[in-house]
């Protein structure tokens, strides 16, 4: 079966040590597919969105971040995951229908990293890498991302980020982390 994700926004703090959401976005929400791979993609509304929200200009600039699938892990002393907690609360909807080109950058701020966002062309669908950098839960069901780095996958869950247009001399100590998500592609041949 196909595992859906949410976008969440968590407090820095744990309140009686638990998860706190500021909110949540649903991918459906921005007539985009809920699994990892239906949404993963520069230069869709979606991603715009979490883009904008999370650079200088967004309200959640610096904010600790999720990608929960419904297959994820429980929380500790909870019978429920991110992705099931987050339902009990009203999604985060607003557009940004055009990608600020000037946001090329996501900073990981608890692992003082960052890796470039990859610009496209009209014809070309490139994967942004911030979904399954952030993600819980993948390769636990259909539509999650299996290919290059998947190893990757998750290693940014929770930590604080932010989208920039360029890394600043604040950001200068911070090393560059090279990451390509390509999708293998099956040699329909070989079937």
């Amino acid at each position: 079966m196909g595992q859906y994700y949410k976008f969440i926004i968590l407090n820095d703090t744990k309140k009686n040590n638990k998860e706190v959401i500021i909110f949540h976005m649903n991918p459906h929400d921005y007539m985009c597919g809920i699994k990892l791979m239906e949404h993963s993609y520069v230069d869709i509304n979606f991603l715009n969105t979490v883009e904008f929200v999370l650079s200088k200009e967004g309200d959640f600039y610096k904010s600790r971040i999720v990608w929960a699938g419904d297959y994820a892990d429980e929380e500790d002393g909870s019978d429920e995951n991110l992705y099931h907690i987050a339902e009990k609360y009203q999604p985060f909807t607003m557009v940004v229908n055009q990608r600020n080109i000037n946001n090329k950058y996501i900073v990981n701020h608890t692992k003082k990293l960052y890796t470039k966002i990859e610009q496209t062309s009209s014809t070309e669908h490139k994967i942004h890498p911030l979904p399954l950098l952030v993600s819980e839960g993948n390769n636990r069901g259909g539509g999650d991302y299996d290919g290059q780095n998947s190893d990757m996958c998750g290693t940014w869950s929770r930590d604080v980020i932010s989208i920039e247009e360029e890394i600043t001399e604040e950001l200068n100590s911070y090393s560059e982390l090279e990451c390509e998500f390509e999708e293998f592609k099956k040699n329909i041949e070989n079937l």
